[in-house]
């Protein structure tokens, strides 16, 4: 006996958003899963912030493990998109003044989301040493 498999194509989306059906009406595309936290219990967000993204992957791997090891429940580390500043200078004031360089900063950033957190797991973090250059904000929720 053989099986045979069939692939299903997936509908392609029309210019309003929405996935076509038979009758050629759209329907609005499926929203992605969200995490919601229940009332009653808390979350910090601590948003992660570098220029060298090895380092920002250390920091934050090590910060999961000291929430992990306080039992904390952890959500991330979430990739943010990197932010670019560009700056444009004049290589010089007044024969090449129409030359000119330019620099730009990486500020690399990830999202870790601890939810319910105990007095331990928090002053664990606010006492950990991070190496510099890593900066970290931790906001309630």
């Amino acid at each position: 006996m053989t099986t045979t498999e069939t692939k299903i194509k997936k509908p392609r989306p029309t210019a309003s958003g929405g996935v076509p059906h038979k009758a050629g009406k759209t329907a609005k595309a499926p929203k992605t899963a969200k995490v919601s936290v229940k009332k009653g219990k808390f979350a910090r967000r601590a948003p992660v912030r570098a220029y060298e993204s090895k380092i920002l992957d250390a920091s934050v791997k090590q910060i999961m493990d000291t929430a992990v090891r306080y039992d904390a429940v952890i959500i991330g580390p979430v990739p943010l998109p990197t932010e670019i500043k560009k700056y444009t200078v004049n290589r010089s004031a007044f024969i090449y003044k129409n030359t000119r360089e330019q620099f730009e900063i990486r500020v690399h950033k990830r999202l870790i989301d601890i939810i319910n957190p105990n007095a331990k797991t928090v002053e664990a973090l606010t006492n950990l040493t991070l190496p510099s250059g890593v900066d970290i904000d931790v906001k309630m929720m």
